[in-house]
């Protein structure tokens, strides 16, 4: 049956939105979830997975769409690589089946399973290395000829749009492993600069609070007033150590995003910060709906980093952290009532203070970061995000 002008562009118009939707995540886990419910939406099928294999016969990943959490929990460890999965991995194939359990290669499966019968895969690719096997199953509206037999739900046109759904699929997933290696250089590259920051500045201080001890312990029996305010300067020295030891174990310590969300970990490290620094950190966020994982990680990071500024090197009494909403994006704002700076001055000089960094995280999820400061005026870091 040849298609209509009208059904052939609702078709491209289902083929864009898949695209595009697969394009518009950064993480790997986002992006095998928007592949696996854009093949399962666009091919109008009960059942979707994608399965990553690993090196040991099984898969590192394995996402599927149509099954609940608690079917999913109850069918049990993930499967391996056998039967037709493992032929569109190895054979290199597209696989499109009348009945799944009717093939000789069919080894079962858990009794808890969704019954599955007609069935339609192939492997994901990226030139000669197979990324991920991608199949269907149970088509809901089988359509009347296109090619496929009479006994089964997924035609030649089913096969077609998968196997351009596949490719840009491919795409996606390496753009997106790209991306997660490159964070995780930069993630290396921040904690090698604190490791740098401790090393300068907390074993500086160390050192001067051994000497000033032992200067007020000469000091305490033949002139006690002295040794006194030695004593105090040791004090002083021991509290600028602990808030930069402090400030150092918040920024190692992993965020615990994907189980928090971005509002309660930044409140987390907001109580934190305001327990070890002088200053007053304070945080006005209210309940704000989950984002894309790339935008919350880079909001944390500016956060992070602009927190780090205002405590270290401001001089401030304040500092205040609001996350908000601002039309359908999110706006992060850190603003502080230290000695503020001349942002061009610091350019030109090359102390960006880490404003390159923010810039780049920024950026690299779509958003803008601007800088508002002058001399003896506070410094406000305003990073903006947009919708989804």
């Amino acid at each position: 049956m040849t298609p209509t002008t009208g059904s052939t562009g609702t078709g491209l118009a289902a083929v864009s939105t898949a695209l595009l939707a697969m394009s518009r995540h950064l993480e790997v886990r986002d992006v095998l979830k928007t592949i696996v419910a854009s093949a399962r939406e666009l091919l109008d099928a009960e059942y979707a997975a994608l399965g990553v294999p690993d090196d040991h016969g099984g898969f590192a990943q394995f996402v599927v769409d149509g099954v609940s959490d608690e079917q999913w929990k109850a069918i049990g460890p993930l499967p391996r690589q056998h039967g037709i999965l493992a032929a569109m991995l190895h054979d290199e194939k597209v696989e499109r089946l009348d009945d799944v359990r009717r093939d000789p290669r069919f080894g079962g499966w858990p009794r808890t399973h969704p019954e599955l019968s007609d069935f339609l895969g192939l492997p994901v690719r990226d030139g000669d290395e197979t990324l991920a096997a991608l199949f269907l199953a149970n088509k809901r509206r089988p359509a009347e000829g296109g090619g496929g037999s009479a006994s089964c739900g997924f035609t030649a046109e089913d096969e077609e749009l998968l196997t351009i759904l596949a490719q840009h699929a491919a795409i996606a997933l390496t753009n997106a492993r790209l991306y997660e290696r490159s964070r995780e250089l930069t993630i290396t590259e921040e904690r090698s600069r604190l490791a740098h920051e401790l090393h300068d500045a907390v074993s500086q201080k160390l050192f001067s609070l051994r000497l000033t001890a032992q200067a007020a312990a000469k000091l305490v029996d033949r002139d006690p007033a002295r040794a006194k305010g030695e004593l105090q300067q040791v004090a002083a020295l021991a509290a600028e150590a602990a808030d930069e030891l402090g400030a150092a174990v918040i920024e190692l310590r992993p965020a615990a995003l994907a189980e928090d969300g971005l509002v309660n970990t930044l409140r987390t490290q907001v109580k934190v910060l305001d327990r070890a620094h002088s200053a007053r950190v304070s945080l006005d966020a209210p309940y704000l709906k989950a984002l894309p994982a790339a935008q919350e990680e880079a909001l944390l990071r500016v956060a992070q980093e602009a927190l780090h500024n205002a405590l270290r090197h401001s001089g401030a009494d304040r500092v205040g952290v609001e996350l908000a909403r601002h039309g359908p994006g999110v706006v992060l704002r850190v603003t502080d009532d230290g000695k503020g700076f001349e942002p061009s001055a610091v350019r030109r000089a090359g102390r960006h203070l880490g404003l390159v960094s923010m810039r780049d995280r920024a950026s690299g999820v779509g958003g803008r970061l601007t800088v508002t400061s002058a001399p003896g005026a506070g410094t406000t870091i305003t990073m903006e995000v947009p919708g989804g």
